[in-house]
C-alpha cells in the first residue's frame, strides 16, 4: 500500500444538545475528517481533539498543523506493509496521539477497503456481531432534567448510563438518581476533576454501588488513582492517563483500577489500542470503548473497535442521533431496541459518507502529497 495523498477537512456540526462536563460546556463541534488515497482508494479518519485543549494537549486547531507539517509527510510516498506501520513513522512526534490516530485510522479504513473486507475484522476483530452500548450524560441545569433524560435514554434500550460529576454536582446528584433508578447499570465519570484531597468525600460514592469511577484525578496520573482505589470499594475506571500499552502495564503492576476506558484518539489509533486492550485482557481487567462526541466515521471506527473480545462492559458508542440532526454518514448509526448495535460487513468501516453534507459543513479543506 503507498499512499498519495492526504486530504484534511476542517467540519463544523452542532449538537442537539450541549454536552457539560467538568471542563465546561460544548454545543457544536469542529472535527477534522481525514481521507487517506492509496492504489485507487480512500480511506477515512476522524480526529477526535476537541475545540479547546482541555480534555489533553489537543485541540483542533493543533491537530491540523501535526497532520499537516509532521504526521502526513512521515507516511506520504512510503510503501506500507499494512496499516500497522503508522504508528511507528509517527512515533517520534511527542504527544499529539489524536491527529496521529486521525491518521491512522483512515489508513486501516483503506487497507479494509482494498482488501474488500469490513474494518473490524481486519483489526482483528468480530468477538460479538452486536455491540452493547450505554449513554453519557453531561451535567445538566438541574437534577430533574438529569433524570428525565436518563428515562428517555432507558427507555431507548441503553444498557448504561454514565453521568458526568464535578465538585459541588456529584454525591446529591447521583444519590437522587440511584433512588429513582435502583438497579440501573450506572457510573460516574469525574474527568479529573478532585485530588486525593477529596479521598474521603470520594468514598462516599461507595453507598451507591456504581459499576465504576472514571479518572477521578489527574489526567496524567496513575500513581494517585493507586492509592485512592486502595480506599475504594467502587472500581476506578483509567481513562486520559492511559495513552499507551506501557501506561496500562504500570496501572496494573500499582493496582491503579479495576476498569480501563480505551479511546482510540487518546492512544494514536488501532495498533495501540488493540495492545491496551491485550494488556488488560491478560491481567483480567475488562475495557470498554469511550465516546469523543464524534461524528459518523469516528463512531464507526468505534464500533469496530468494540468488537475485540475483551470489550466485555457498555461503552459510549450510541446512536448518531443522540448528537446529531443530520450525520456525515448514510445510515446514521442507530440502536436496537435493547441497546445495541449491529457490526455491518460492508468493506472499511461499514458506512456510506454523506459527501454532499460534509462538502456544506467544511469550513477549510487542505490536501497534501
Amino acid at each position: 500500500m503507498k499512499l498519495e495523498r492526504i486530504t484534511l477537512r476542517q467540519i463544523r456540526m452542532p449538537l442537539v444538545h450541549f454536552f457539560e462536563t467538568s471542563f465546561g460546556r460544548t454545543y457544536e463541534r469542529d472535527m477534522i475528517l481525514v481521507e487517506a488515497q492509496g492504489d485507487g482508494a480512500s480511506g477515512w479518519g476522524e480526529v477526535t481533539a476537541g475545540e479547546n485543549p482541555f480534555y489533553n494537549e489537543e485541540w483542533t486547531a493543533s491537530a491540523w498543523m501535526i497532520l499537516r507539517d509532521y504526521a502526513a509527510p512521515r507516511v506520504l510516498g512510503r510503501e506500507l506493509r499494512s496499516a500497522e506501520d503508522v504508528y511507528p513513522l509517527t512515533a517520534h512526534i511527542r504527544g499529539h496521539n489524536m491527529a496521529r490516530g486521525g491518521l491512522e485510522t483512515a489508513v486501516w479504513d483503506l487497507e479494509a477497503r482494498l482488501d474488500g473486507v469490513p474494518l473490524w475484522r481486519k483489526i482483528g476483530g468480530g468477538a460479538r456481531r452486536e455491540i452493547p452500548c450505554g449513554v453519557s450524560m453531561g451535567i445538566q441545569d438541574s437534577v430533574e432534567q438529569l433524570i428525565e433524560k436518563i428515562e428517555r435514554e432507558l427507555a431507548a434500550g441503553y444498557q448504561r448510563i454514565k453521568m458526568k460529576i464535578k465538585p459541588g454536582r456529584d454525591i446529591d446528584d447521583v444519590r437522587r438518581v440511584r433512588e429513582r433508578f435502583p438497579s440501573i447499570k450506572l457510573m460516574v465519570d469525574a474527568n479529573s476533576a478532585y485530588t486525593l484531597a477529596d479521598t474521603e468525600h470520594l468514598k462516599k460514592l461507595d453507598d451507591f454501588y456504581l459499576m465504576m469511577i472514571e479518572q477521578p484525578l489527574s489526567h496524567d496520573d496513575i500513581i494517585d488513582h493507586a492509592e485512592l482505589q486502595s480506599k475504594l470499594q467502587t472500581p476506578i475506571c483509567l481513562d486520559e492517563c492511559i495513552r499507551t500499552a506501557r501506561h496500562a502495564e504500570q496501572a496494573v503492576q500499582l493496582h491503579a483500577c479495576g476498569i480501563i476506558n480505551i479511546k482510540l484518539g487518546r492512544v494514536a489509533g488501532f495498533a495501540e489500542a488493540k495492545r491496551v486492550h491485550d494488556v488488560a485482557q491478560a491481567a483480567k481487567i475488562p475495557v470498554w470503548c469511550g465516546g469523543m462526541l464524534e461524528a459518523g466515521i469516528g463512531r464507526a471506527h468505534n464500533i469496530a473497535l468494540a468488537t475485540l473480545p475483551n470489550f466485555v462492559l457498555p461503552g459510549d458508542v450510541s446512536a448518531s442521533g443522540r448528537y446529531w440532526k443530520q450525520d456525515i454518514i448514510e445510515p446514521p448509526v442507530e440502536t436496537t431496541a435493547y441497546g445495541t448495535i449491529a457490526v455491518r460487513d460492508d468493506p472499511g468501516f461499514g458506512y456510506a459518507l454523506d459527501r454532499d453534507f460534509i462538502r456544506s459543513i467544511t469550513v477549510r479543506e487542505e490536501s497534501i502529497g
